[in-house]
C-alpha cells in the first residue's frame, strides 16, 4: 500500500537564494485553482479510499506540489543546465525543450543551457556526439516541427561515465525527457551522484506515447497521438463502407496499455471492436471474434477493428528477441488476425474486402497539437521550478489538474494500464457495442 514516505521527493539541500519568481507567488494561498508551496496534494481522491487507510490526516499519502518557490537552491548566475531526450519519439518533445530553455533564461536568468544529442549516448565522450548550446534564439521555432532537435536513442549507458561527464562540463542540473526506461536510467544517475556526495540535480519530464507511466496523469503527446490515430479509424470506416464485405483493421501503438486504441475509438465512434492488451479475447466459438465479426458485417455491411499492437499476444508464438532497451519484441498480431479473418470468411463463403491501416510511426512523429503544446509548456515550467529549488531524482506530472513532483522510484515500480473494470473501458464497450467478453 502506498505510504507518505513513498512520495517524499529528495532534495540537494536547503534553499538559500531568493527566487526571481518570488514576486509571482508571494502571499498566495491554496485555493480551487492553486496549491500553496507548503501544502500537499492527496494521493487518494474519494472518501472511501481515504477512510480505508485508517491513518491520521498528517499520515495520508500526499504529493509535493509543483510550482515556483520563494527560495531556490541554485544561484542562477552560476548554474549550468543540460537537457537530454531519450527513447522513442513523441509529439511535444521540441515543445518541452523550448519551454525549459525559455523558462530558465527568461525567468531565472540562467544563461548556460546545453543539449546532449542522441539520448544518454550524448553523455558518453567516446561516442563522439557534440554538446550543443541551447538559447532562446536557437529554440524559437522548434515547436513547429515534430521529433526532437536533440536526437534520441535507446539503451542504457554507464551511470559512472555519465556523472564523470556532468562533472567535467560543470553541469549542475540534468533535465531528462523520456519514458520509464529513461527514468530508471535517471534514477541510476541520481544514485551515482549521491554516492559521490555531489550536488547535481536530476529532474525528469516523463514521456510515453502509450500513456503507461503511473501516477503522473496523462502523458504529454498522448492527446496528439490518439487524435492522429482517430483519423485513420475514420478513413477505415469510409473505405469499408464503400466495399462489399468490408473489414478494416487499424493497428495502433500500445505494447502493454491500450489507451491510444481506446481514446482514438471514442473520438469518433467509428470502431466496431477494440482489442487491447489488458482484455483477452478468443477467435473461435459462437462468441469469439470471428463469429462476432461475421455477424456484424452481415448485419451492417462492414466493420472496423481497432487493434493495439500488444493485444492478443497469447494467440501467437512468443518472440525471444528484444530491442535495444531490453523490451521484448512483440509478435505480429495484425498479420495473424488478417489471415484468420480471411480464412473464416472464405470457409463461410462470404465476400470479404480487407483494408489494413498502420499509422504507427506517423502518430508519434508529428508536431504537438495546441492542447499538448500547452501541457508541454506547463510540465517544462514545473520541472524547471523543481530543479532550481534543488529537488532531484523526481519527475513532474499532473494529478487531477494539480501539478506535482513525484519520486522517480515511485513511478518506475509499476505501470499504468486500462482497467477492464474501469469507466474508460466501459465507455469503449458502450461506443462499440461489442460484447463485454469475446470468448
Amino acid at each position: 500500500m502506498v505510504s507518505l514516505d513513498d512520495l517524499q521527493v529528495s532534495s540537494l539541500g536547503a534553499c538559500a537564494y531568493d527566487s526571481p519568481l518570488a514576486m509571482y507567488v508571494e502571499g498566495r494561498q491554496t485555493n480551487e485553482y492553486y496549491v500553496g508551496e507548503d501544502d500537499r496534494i492527496l494521493y487518494d481522491d474519494t472518501l472511501a479510499l481515504i477512510a480505508s487507510r485508517g491513518v491520521t490526516l498528517a499520515e495520508l499519502p500526499t504529493f509535493e506540489s509543483g510550482g515556483p518557490r520563494d527560495k531556490i537552491f541554485f544561484d542562477p548566475a552560476t548554474t549550468k543546465v543540460g537537457v537530454v531526450t531519450c527513447g522513442g519519439l513523441c509529439p511535444g518533445l521540441n515543445d518541452v525543450i523550448r519551454a525549459i530553455v525559455l523558462e530558465l533564461h527568461t525567468h531565472y536568468g540562467v544563461r548556460d543551457v546545453v543539449g546532449f544529442q542522441h539520448g544518454y549516448a550524448g553523455l558518453v565522450p567516446e561516442l563522439g556526439h557534440d554538446v550543443i548550446p541551447l538559447t532562446p534564439e536557437s529554440v524559437a521555432r522548434i515547436n513547429e516541427r515534430g521529433g526532437t532537435v536533440l536526437g534520441t536513442s535507446r539503451g542504457a549507458q554507464d551511470p559512472a561515465v555519465i556523472v564523470d561527464r556532468l562533472v567535467e562540463l560543470g553541469v549542475d542540473i540534468l533535465m531528462v525527457i523520456g519514458g520509464d526506461g529513461s527514468m530508471r536510467g535517471a534514477h541510476n544517475i541520481s544514485v551515482e551522484i549521491a554516492r559521490r556526495g555531489l550536488k547535481i540535480g536530476i529532474v525528469g519530464v516523463p514521456k510515453t506515447i502509450d500513456n503507461d507511466i503511473p501516477h503522473i496523469g496523462q502523458s504529454f503527446g498522448f492527446s496528439t497521438a490518439f487524435a492522429k490515430a482517430a483519423e485513420s479509424i475514420k478513413a477505415a470506416r469510409v473505405e469499408v463502407e464503400a466495399t462489399v464485405g468490408g473489414v478494416g483493421i487499424v493497428k495502433v501503438m500500445g505494447r502493454h496499455a491500450g489507451f491510444i486504441a481506446c481514446y482514438a475509438a471514442l473520438a469518433n465512434h467509428d470502431a466496431d471492436f477494440v482489442l487491447i492488451p489488458e482484455v483477452g479475447f478468443s477467435l473461435d466459438g459462437d462468441n469469439g471474434l470471428l463469429a462476432l465479426l461475421e455477424r456484424r458485417v452481415t448485419e451492417r455491411g462492414s466493420a472496423v477493428i481497432v487493434l493495439a499492437e500488444g493485444a492478443g499476444q497469447d494467440l501467437i508464438p512468443a518472440s525471444d528477441r528484444t530491442d535495444p532497451s531490453g523490451n521484448a519484441v512483440l509478435g505480429d498480431i495484425a498479420t495473424y488476425l488478417r489471415e484468420q479473418i480471411t480464412k473464416h470468411f472464405a470457409n463461410a463463403d462470404l465476400p470479404l474486402t480487407m483494408r489494413y491501416f498502420n499509422p504507427g510511426y506517423a502518430i508519434r512523429s508529428v508536431p504537438a497539437d495546441a492542447s499538448d503544446s500547452v501541457y508541454c509548456a506547463r510540465l517544462a515550467q514545473t520541472a524547471v521550478h523543481a530543479a532550481m529549488a534543488g529537488r532531484t531524482d523526481l519527475v513532474v506530472g499532473r494529478r487531477r489538474h494539480r501539478f506535482v513532483n513525484v519520486p522517480i522510484p515511485f513511478v518506475t515500480q509499476g505501470s499504468h494500464s486500462v482497467s477492464p473494470e474501469g469507466d474508460l473501458w466501459l465507455s469503449v464497450l458502450e461506443s462499440t457495442a461489442q460484447p463485454f467478453s469475446i470468448a
